[in-house]
């Protein structure tokens, strides 16, 4: 059984491309979601960022409140390292729990890892390949302030505190160009699909 790991910059478009090997066959793991999860109030992950941003971070709710705590992490390198020195080891280890698992329910099923991270905290391990999808920084913009709200200096901030398109794809075994129509990259998966994980 391959295991994908599926990686991209914000805007890039890796969630849609998830979502279309999903409805091709494939096991998807959102290591986003994931990562939601290992900081829910309660974790020991939720008490290790409180404790290293303080109680700003909390939402009404009592639940990290993840629009505070990305205008932190966003702004200074530094918070974001730490920030991902807590969580990216919670997170690492929860996703190779759901791998594991997957592989005993159906051993033939290709399984996706969708991971931003996945470069950054050299999780090569867990999956077989890297497949990185690309856009360029104009696409990237016009998707994300259209679907997050974002202005054009909030969207520009977050691709400068990412990896270069140009580095994620040095280490990739297949790179995705997604400049197109959510259509274009359906037909270029379904390719993928059937050259490399169709057996």
């Amino acid at each position: 059984m391959q295991t994908i790991g599926l990686t991209g910059g914000i805007g890039s478009g890796k969630s849609t491309a998830a979502s279309i090997l999903g409805e091709l066959g494939a096991f998807v793991i959102d290591a986003d979601r994931v990562g939601h999860e290992v900081y829910q109030p309660g974790t020991p992950g939720f008490d290790q960022v409180v404790g290293a941003f303080g109680d700003g971070v909390v939402a009404g709710d009592g639940s990290i409140d993840r629009k505070a705590l990305g205008a932190i992490v966003f702004a200074d390198p530094k918070q974001l390292e730490r920030l991902n020195g807590i969580v990216h080891p919670l997170i690492r280890g929860a996703v190779r729990e759901r791998v594991e698992e997957m592989r005993s329910q159906e051993p033939g099923k290709p399984i996706v890892v969708e991971a931003a991270v996945l470069i950054e905290a050299k999780w090569y391990d867990l999956v077989d390949e890297v497949w990185v999808v690309i856009a360029s920084a104009e696409t990237v913009i016009e998707r994300v302030t259209r679907s997050r709200g974002l202005d054009r200096a909030a969207v520009q901030a977050r691709i400068d505190a990412q990896l270069s398109n140009a580095e994620r794809s040095r280490v990739a075994d297949v790179v995705i160009e997604n400049d197109g129509s959510p259509d274009q990259l359906r037909e270029k998966l379904v390719e993928l699909w059937r050259e490399r994980l169709a057996r």
